[in-house]
């Protein structure tokens, strides 16, 4: 199955950048990055000593009993989003993870839900994928932070 791996769309993370409100209606909090900070637009490795924005994130569009909130860190100046056809490299080392299957209603499939190692993101999101019924995965970290979003492409 081919799919379709995005970070947070541009838009929203200018919006944010630009002291937009997060999640709680917060501006961002910037911060020195430690190295081991992923950046949820271009999924990669915020710098040590880089500056990366704190905030809350919600990532859906309309709030519900299931549109989880938690933090999330960006890069502070201008990266590239994150769309391809693979999962980062890094994802290997998310020990464990989450992943999660959505409906068309953006309501969490409790049946898809799993902790898997890393090195099994792909594999579980494609078997999530591959109900018919099931609109998109979400992954993320085992402290339940969001890391992307998987459709099939």
């Amino acid at each position: 199955m081919r799919l379709r791996v995005q970070g947070i769309a541009t838009v929203e993370v200018e919006r944010l950048r630009n002291g937009g409100p997060d999640a709680n209606g917060q501006p961002a909090l910037v911060r020195p990055a430690t190295g081991l900070d992923p950046c949820r637009h271009c999924l990669g490795i915020v710098e040590e000593g880089d500056e990366k924005l704190v905030l809350a994130y919600r990532p859906f569009s309309a709030r519900h009993p299931y549109s989880e909130v938690g933090p999330i860190f960006l890069h502070r100046g201008k990266c590239e989003r994150y769309d391809a056809s693979e999962l980062p490299g890094w994802f290997d080392f998310l020990e464990p993870a989450i992943v999660r299957g959505y409906g068309e209603d953006d309501w969490i499939r409790y049946d898809t839900g799993d902790v898997v190692a890393g090195r099994e993101l792909r594999k579980a999101s494609e078997s999530i994928l591959g109900d018919e019924t099931i609109r998109y995965v979400h992954i993320r970290s085992k402290y339940n932070c969001f890391q992307c979003r998987v459709d099939r492409a």
